[in-house]
């Protein structure tokens, strides 16, 4: 029997301060486990109250914040790995994929990934060398440690002003430039979804006319889509390319778009990844199933 059967299983879901409510989205995964008999709570990863060891699990979902509140954020999670809380994902894994240098390992290890020009803290090369050196004249440059698309702009040839902004961005962090891939304007940005490492669903993202964003608050759009198997088990390699503690993440997205006919990597998201629940019958269901799994 369970160690938890003679009692509700309690669960964290965790958010940010400036919604501590769960998203829309992820309400649906709260219905779910309530529905199966836990009871949840959503807390702001910053709450000083919170007593995150005494939940069954801690559930990391919309801490949108993180990158602005880098240290603070690194802080919590030495905290719950101190304090000895069950963390979905786990707190290493968390950790590695706060700042997307973790790029670097999957591109180590053999997954194909979006080129990516790294401009180091306090470097002050300008753009048009890093054209130079990469032969990319439509560039796409964003912090390496960000989400949403925060600090995110294309550079072109004739944009004024662009290394005054790099230079700016570079002297608080390091900086990412990639080439502005057509494909992602053509035919949208893929999204797989895989809850303990099985496939749930699918979504393509599309910028909005003359932008190359393709999140819904920058005016995107999003479409439900059935991958072909190739697809999927590309996802799956850049997963399974991750560090992990002997079992898969409870949730990961990959995002990425095909180029000539491949799968490349975007981003691999573990930490906080909007997971379009919505989008697909019977989603939050299997990510509820697939943490209570865990649980029993």
């Amino acid at each position: 029997m369970s160690q938890h059967a003679a009692r509700p299983l309690d669960v964290a879901v965790v958010t940010y301060d400036a919604r501590p409510a769960p998203t829309d989205d992820d309400l649906l995964l709260v219905h779910a486990l309530s529905a199966r008999g836990a009871r949840v709570d959503a807390r702001p990863w910053s709450d000083p109250d919170a007593r995150w060891s005494r939940y069954d699990a801690v559930v990391v979902r919309s801490c949108w914040d993180y990158f602005l509140r880098p240290a603070e954020f690194h802080a919590w999670l030495d905290r719950l790995e101190r304090d000895g809380a069950t963390v979905h994902n786990p707190v290493p894994t968390l950790r590695w994929n706060a700042d997307k240098r973790y790029l670097r390992d999957l591109e180590a290890r053999g997954v194909p990934v979006v080129p990516t020009y790294w401009v180091p803290r306090g470097s002050t090369i300008s753009l048009g060398e890093v054209r130079r050196r990469t032969g990319w004249p439509e560039l796409v440059v964003k912090p390496a440690v960000s989400g949403g698309a925060h600090r995110t702009w294309r550079s072109s040839h004739s944009a004024a002003g662009d290394d005054a902004r790099l230079a700016e961005s570079a002297a608080e962090c390091e900086m990412m430039v990639q080439p502005m891939l057509a494909e992602i304007e053509r035919e949208g940005e893929w999204s797989l979804h895989f809850f303990d490492g099985a496939f749930s669903h699918a979504i393509v993202k599309r910028p909005r006319a003359g932008d190359f964003r393709v999140q819904l608050e920058h005016g995107g759009s999003v479409v439900s889509v059935d991958p072909t198997a190739e697809l999927i088990e590309a996802a799956r390699r850049a997963i399974d390319a991750a560090p992990n503690a002997g079992e898969p993440p409870l949730y990961a997205r990959v995002d990425g778009c095909v180029v000539n006919g491949a799968f490349v990597l975007m981003e691999l998201e573990l930490l906080e990844p909007a997971l379009s629940l919505a989008w697909a019958d019977g989603a939050a269901d299997r990510l509820a199933d697939a943490l209570l799994r865990r649980l029993g």
